[in-house]
Order: structure tokens, then C-alpha cells, then sequence
């Protein structure tokens, strides 16, 4: 229900949000911009958010934040967190909104999934590439240091982008996502292609998630005949393309319900982090959820915003 009013909310204030412009541009703010760009008939849109510290001279990183299927660029601002953390870290958000009918059940062509965007084949690594020119035009943006970071099917168009588009990117992070599947008994499998550079990736899933089960395979909330390749092979096809050799380096975080595993022996100094967190289910883990647990609960106010961040600082 929680999530359901956070919907419903967040798209009224988008309505509300100022339009960015090239003036006159100073935070804490979020501005909602729409572009002259179109795809399968869509005008797209985004919001981006500008830190307190933002000055207009001095290059900031960028970290685009991909909400899921049937939510808005709102309403992954608000429940990710990341507009805060920008705020205390002095980077720039930029929060891309999928297709969708009058800004309600956006989605993305991720290849694989999902709905009308990936049945019309809408071109959204076409439309975030021009998302990333537009606000780096717009607002002092540090190229170098560009990051994406994305939920479900978010996540899935990260791996996407990623692998098409991983010459703009120095790091994403999947959530709760799979680099391929099958829409349907009897339809090609698709997944991500090989990847233009190795990239740092940082993959984080919850054990118990029952609409992409971490074990792959069919929704067991969703039902249906759309399956999913497994976070494991996700991950394995990425430490193959990074040229990863040897065992990663495990650890336990939060009382030992996240486990950790990184490997750095990989090409050109990139890293891979997977990041599995135990009874934890579709959900994006940080305090807007994982706040409302009990204070004795290991997973009280963890925060993927946060270990994000402080994986993408490390590379430029």
C-alpha cells in the first residue's frame, strides 16, 4: 500500500517540479525537463536532480538512477535515496522516466522485457544516451565520471546499456535484474550482447525475490512463461567478458545477512562486487524500506545508495 500511495503522489509532483534551463540552475533542487526526442511516438523525459554544492563551474560526477517497471523517475528519486546522498556527496542525479500513458506504468525495452516498449522495440539505450548528452549540456557534468545504476527492469536496461553503451558509463550497478530470459514457451532467448569495454559492475539481489528469482528461471510471483536467466550466470557472463580470473573475496555485512563477493584480478583494473542479501525480496534495499524494520534486524536502514556510491567513487 506503502508503494501504491508513493505512486500516486509522485505523479502530482511532477507536475510541480521546474523546468531546467540554462540559467540560473542552483540546488538542492530537482527540475523536470522534457526533450525534443521521441521514440515510438513518446515524447521522452527526466527529472535531475542538483546538489547543494552545485555551482555551476566545477564538474560534477553523474549517477543515472533507472526506476522499474510501472514506476516514474519520482518515484525512484524518492524511495532510492539518492537525491540526499547527492546532496551530502555533491553529485548530480539524473532520473530518466520510461514510456508509459500520461506518466503512469512507465517500462523499458531491456531486450527481453518488457511490455508494449520491448514489444515495440522503443529504442531505450538510443533515448538514455541522448538523456546523458542533453543533461550534460545542460548542467556541469564531469564525462569521466558517468554512472548508471537501476531496479527490475531497470536494472535489466542498466545491464543493457552497459553492455551497448559502456563507452559513456565508468561503473553500473543491477538490482534485482538478469541479463536475459525468454518472454515466452517457444521464444528466442535474448540477452545483453558482448559488451563494448570491460566495466566495473557492482550486482546486488535479494535470496527471497520472487519476481526475478535469484535461481533464474520462471516469476514465482508473476507466474507466466517469461523466465529469467539467474544471477549467478548474470554475473558469471560478466566476469567472463571482464577477463576475471581466480576465486573473489568473500565477506559477510550487516550481521552476516549480506554476503559479499568482489573479484579485482580483472582487465584494464575494473572490479565485479555481487552483493546477495538473505530474505530480502523485490524490493530496492535502502530506508525508505528497510527502515520500517525492527531496530534488531540486521537489515535495519541498509542502504544501497550508499555501497553504491562508495563502489562508483572508486573509478573514473
Amino acid at each position: 500500500m506503502k508503494y501504491l500511495l508513493l505512486l500516486f503522489s509522485v505523479s502530482f509532483l511532477a507536475a510541480c517540479a521546474p523546468s531546467l534551463h540554462s540559467r540560473n540552475i542552483s540546488g538542492p533542487a530537482t527540475y523536470y525537463q522534457k526533450m525534443d526526442y521521441s521514440t515510438g511516438g513518446f515524447q521522452r523525459s527526466y527529472s535531475v536532480h542538483v546538489p547543494a554544492g552545485y555551482d555551476g563551474r566545477t564538474l560534477l560526477p553523474l549517477v543515472v538512477v533507472i526506476h522499474g517497471a510501472f514506476d516514474t523517475a519520482k518515484g525512484i528519486e524518492k524511495f532510492s535515496g539518492f537525491s540526499r546522498l547527492a546532496d551530502r556527496e555533491n553529485f548530480i542525479v539524473l532520473y530518466p522516466n520510461g514510456i508509459g500513458i500520461y506518466g503512469w506504468l512507465q517500462h523499458w525495452n531491456a531486450g527481453h522485457c518488457c511490455g508494449k516498449a520491448a514489444e515495440d522495440d522503443i529504442d531505450d539505450v538510443g533515448y538514455l544516451a541522448s538523456a546523458i548528452e542533453d543533461v550534460s549540456k545542460r548542467v556541469a557534468v564531469d564525462r569521466k565520471r558517468i554512472y548508471m545504476v537501476g531496479f527490475s527492469n531497470g536494472g535489466m536496461l542498466t545491464y543493457r546499456f552497459a553492455a551497448e553503451r559502456g563507452d559513456l558509463l565508468a561503473a553500473a550497478a543491477p538490482m534485482a535484474a538478469s541479463i536475459g530470459g525468454r518472454p515466452a514457451d517457444g521464444a528466442a532467448e535474448w540477452r545483453i550482447p558482448e559488451p563494448v569495454k570491460p566495466l566495473p559492475l557492482l550486482v546486488m539481489h535479494g535470496l527471497a525475490d520472487d519476481d526475478i528469482p535469484y535461481a533464474g528461471g520462471r516469476s514465482e510471483h508473476r507466474k507466466g512463461e517469461r523466465t529469467y536467466w539467474s544471477v549467478d550466470d548474470s554475473v558469471k557472463f560478466w566476469l567472463n567478458q571482464n577477463g576475471c580470473t581466480g576465486s573473489p573475496a568473500e565477506s559477510q555485512i550487516a550481521a552476516g545477512a549480506v554476503t559479499v563477493r568482489t573479484w579485482d584480478a580483472c582487465r584494464d583494473n575494473v572490479s565485479v562486487a555481487l552483493y546477495v542479501i538473505k530474505k530480502w525480496g523485490h524490493v530496492w534495499p535502502g530506508p525508505y524500506f528497510t527502515g520500517e524494520l525492527p531496530d534488531a534486524d540486521p537489515l535495519y536502514n541498509f542502504d544501497a545508495a550508499e555501497i553504491t556510491w562508495d563502489f562508483f567513487k572508486r573509478f573514473k
